[in-house]
């Protein structure tokens, strides 16, 4: 099984993001599960939501204690909440900033990780180019795609274009072949430094 948790605020799409990773494994004959946990529910609040994806049919319910990967839509929250907790060297952290994790305070953090498991995206400057509006959810899927290569960039796009329909299902793809092509990009970049 391959858990993922999502870390965002209240208005981001978090809950969004979880579901459409749900869909699209589902797309790919995977089971899937997404479901998300609410403190104060206003805009702004602190949000966590959760995917699981497995070949077999998943039966646990809980929150996910031990993610397999994370990814963080809202970078301030990076010292406000327990955003790593439970995860290993040998999962997979994506982060949605321009800035580089060590900028963020995490350059340690990382270092326990494997090469190539942590990775950061420009994901809102992506959404306002692509959708004219700070939704990094889209872009932060297409990121996790390239980055853990679970799901593919084919099964977010169907998943996204099944939750909306026209310009706006087409601009949320775009904004996560953008970030999905950002990504690979600076890996390659990186294995050639």
């Amino acid at each position: 099984m391959f858990q993922v948790r999502i870390h965002g605020r209240g208005g981001q799409g978090v809950v969004t993001a979880a579901e459409l990773l749900s869909v699209a494994a589902f797309l790919e004959g995977r089971e899937a599960q997404a479901f998300a946990t609410f403190g104060s529910e206003r805009t702004g609040a602190p949000v966590v939501a959760f995917c699981r994806m497995d070949d077999r049919p998943i039966r646990v319910r809980e929150p996910i204690t031990e993610p397999d990967a994370v990814i963080v839509q809202d970078p301030t929250l990076v010292h406000q909440v327990d955003l790593f907790g439970g995860l290993e060297e040998s999962g997979y952290l994506l982060v949605n900033t321009s800035r580089a994790l060590a900028d963020l305070g995490l350059g340690e953090y990382v270092e326990r990780f494997e090469p190539g498991r942590c990775a950061t995206v420009p994901a809102t400057d992506i959404a306002r180019e692509r959708l004219g509006r700070p939704l990094p959810n889209a872009a932060l899927l297409g990121a996790f795609a390239a980055l853990t290569g679970e799901i593919s960039l084919a099964a977010v796009a169907a998943a996204i274009r099944e939750r909306f329909s026209g310009p706006t299902g087409d601009q949320n793809v775009a904004a996560a072949e953008a970030a999905h092509d950002f990504l690979l990009h600076a890996t390659r970049e990186a294995t050639h430094a």
